[in-house]
């Protein structure tokens, strides 16, 4: 287990001292915070449907805010602190609910996405990680003084603005990068000038070796933010599934006649081999629980500790400002509260009360449990690298597994029930870690905690109330996960659609165990390897998660990461050779080339929203060419000259340009 570095083990002398009261939670910090965890929930519903991956927002939102408030004749640090916290935890509960309400789609539970119920689940879900990591605060921050890496650089950002008032030039290269992705993804999505891919095979007599890179900016951009080690950890894991286990498989078991090509390697990839990455994400989530159980543990007896005596000596109201939490009262009592339409929910499906509550409180121990894990990985190595889908995995085997006992085997309710189970536990454990990462940086900077616990709320109520439409307007125009006539290029919501499957196998006995047994074992050797270069102390890491990650992934995307995390890596030696400044403003013009392309994507759907009530658009309106006349080509040309510009954007700091 990684120890805290250096600068986590000296003493944190806040920006704003707690003898010191500012405005922090003001009206146009509030009305910007709506605003921001709207639009980053809706960027990060569509990335997570698209790429299988999300990325923090913390920092874009710290950039945004400055610029904004700075409009205004009085504003502060604190203020911008405030509207990143909320704004990221929108962004947050949208990881959350795209790993797993799509798989109620994908297995017939509904048609169209529920807007009570999803805003019911991920309301609960966001406000449980939020309630259920506001005692870990004092303990994993304060005392332990775990490093939380985003949570710095965000506090960082923050100073930086406060002191130097520079953060005009980083908006317009963020604003700049948003354009160029929004005008590539019209050209490609709704033009149709160019295909989305570039993909082909090699046929070695009925086995094939795949070969392919998506076209997108995002995606670049992913790779360019997550860095070459995880960027080369999440390909090889790819390699391992479609260059190596693949054609493996076709050479063990060759496909049916009928398929031959592309569309024999991606039939076994859907149907078999994406079960080997179910069953090392297996793993990495059991790994993850080994590696943080001592951790957890000592905090909550911290916190009993800590609780006891305030509550005997009733000196809670002598804590400075900048060490007052939300009170144990109001964590309680919204808790209960919360719990109440999950009960609800769950006996509408089983249509038995007490296995209702029975299930609502495995819910709720597995959400305590998951947001404790996932805030201690934060801590350790960012929220954006947090295992959610290896904790969701594990949670919805273990309610499949728990109610295949209680229903039958074969019983139709117990795939939703399942699912919804791991909804909530996934939305508490996204938003368990970057709740802390957001306390981290108020640690920093001087905030009130209990103010920002009250911006996270509000962050999680906007995330619920927005996202259903969002992606009403992303299945209407796209499709999600799996291919049809009308949607023949779905987004592949690849969490989503191994948790359908993993839920629906379990009740209907059609789970390859045997893939999975592979997947655990081949999860196993990697976690040995990993501890192993641990032992040595080599910089690079082997994370099973990221690896199980590439398996499950279309190498197509993990492709295109690959590339971003190379033009990292290089533009990082070249500033490294010359000792230029470690800021990298190339960083937010990578979030702005995700932001641009996710809500274009969004604004492309309206027209097929609308169409029932304006016939005129029914079909792609914007739409030049049937077919892409030159395939992927100039799509490539294009993203190439993106990463040029991204280059020279990351450089630019050197030229004293930004």
């Amino acid at each position: 287990m990684a120890e805290p570095s250096a600068r986590s083990e000296q003493a944190d002398v806040p920006l704003v001292p707690a003898s010191v009261t500012v405005p922090e939670i003001t009206p146009k910090a509030v009305v910007l915070s709506i605003i921001l965890s709207a639009v980053l929930a809706g960027a990060n519903a569509y990335l997570g449907l698209f790429a299988g991956m999300t990325v923090s927002a913390s920092i874009p939102a710290a950039v945004i805010s400055m610029a904004i408030l700075r409009l205004f004749r009085r504003s502060n640090v604190l203020e911008n602190n405030i509207v990143q916290t909320a704004a990221s935890s929108g962004e947050a509960l949208a990881a959350g609910v795209i790993f797993t309400i799509p798989g109620l789609l994908l297995i017939g539970h509904w048609s169209a996405f529920n807007y009570w119920e999803t805003m019911a689940v991920s309301l609960v879900g966001g406000l449980l990680g939020v309630l259920f990591t506001i005692p870990l605060r004092r303990a994993l921050i304060v005392q332990a003084r775990l490093r939380f890496p985003e949570g710095i650089a965000t506090a960082e950002v923050l100073k930086v603005g406060a002191a130097k008032g520079n953060s005009q030039g980083r908006v317009r290269a963020l604003i700049v990068a948003a354009g160029l992705a929004g005008v590539f993804k019209f050209a490609e999505g709704g033009m149709k000038l160019w295909a989305d891919s570039m993909e082909g095979v090699l046929q070695l007599g009925r086995p094939t070796l795949y070969g392919g890179v998506n076209l997108s900016p995002a995606l670049l951009a992913v790779g360019y933010i997550i860095g070459l080690n995880t960027a080369v950890v999440v390909f090889l894991g790819g390699v391992l599934g479609w260059l190596i286990l693949l054609p493996l498989y076709q050479f063990l078991v060759p496909p049916p006649d009928a398929l031959t090509g592309l569309a024999a390697a991606k039939a076994t990839w859907s149907n078999h081999i994406r079960y080997v990455g179910i069953g090392a994400m297996l793993v990495g989530g059991v790994w993850t629980l080994i590696q943080v159980r001592g951790p957890v543990l000592d905090s909550l007896r911290q916190l009993a500790k800590i609780y006891r005596g305030s509550l005997v000596s009733g000196h809670g109201e002598a804590l400075p400002r900048t060490d007052r939490d939300a009170g144990l009262p109001w964590i309680l009592g919204l808790t209960v509260a919360s719990l109440i339409p999950m009960v609800l929910l769950y006996q509408g499906i089983l249509t038995s009360l007490s296995g209702a509550v029975g299930l609502t409180l495995l819910m709720a121990i597995a959400a305590f449990l998951f947001s404790s894990v996932a805030g201690y990985m934060a801590g350790l190595v960012g929220s954006s690298s947090n295992p959610v889908s290896g904790v969701t995995i594990a949670t919805i085997m273990l309610a499949s597994l728990l109610l295949l006992a209680f229903l039958g085997q074969g019983h139709p309710a117990g795939p939703a029930a399942a699912l919804l189970v791991g909804a909530v536990v996934c939305c508490a454990a996204a938003m368990g870690g970057d709740n802390l990462q957001d306390l981290k940086t108020g640690h920093l900077v001087g905030a009130t905690p209990w103010r920002q616990q009250i911006m996270q709320v509000l962050g999680v109520a906007t995330g619920a109330v927005v996202i259903v439409p969002v992606l009403s307007l992303l299945q209407a125009k796209y499709g999600i996960g799996e291919a049809s006539t009308e949607h023949p290029h779905p987004l592949s919501a690849p969490q989503a659609t191994l948790m359908a499957n993993l839920a629906r196998g379990v009740f209907g006995g059609s789970v390859p165990w045997h893939l999975v047994a592979l997947g655990m074992g081949i999860g196993a050797g990697i976690v040995w390897l990993d501890q192993g270069r641990a032992a040595r102390q080599s910089q690079f890491r082997l994370p099973v998660l990221a690896v199980a990650l590439g398996i499950y992934l279309p190498l197509k995307l993990t492709t295109t990461i690959l590339l971003g995390g190379l033009l990292a890596e290089a533009l990082w030696r070249w500033k490294n050779r010359r000792d230029q400044e470690a800021d990298d403003p190339g960083l937010l013009a990578a979030a702005g080339l995700v932001t641009g392309e996710a809500l274009l994507g969004i604004l492309l759907a309206v027209p097929i929203a609308l169409s029932g009530l304006w016939p005129a658009l029914s079909g792609e309106p914007f739409q030049v060419f049937t077919a892409p006349p030159a395939g992927g080509w100039p799509g490539l040309v294009a993203l190439a000259l993106i990463a040029v510009w991204l280059g020279r954007t990351a450089l630019a700091s050197r030229r004293g340009k930004l």
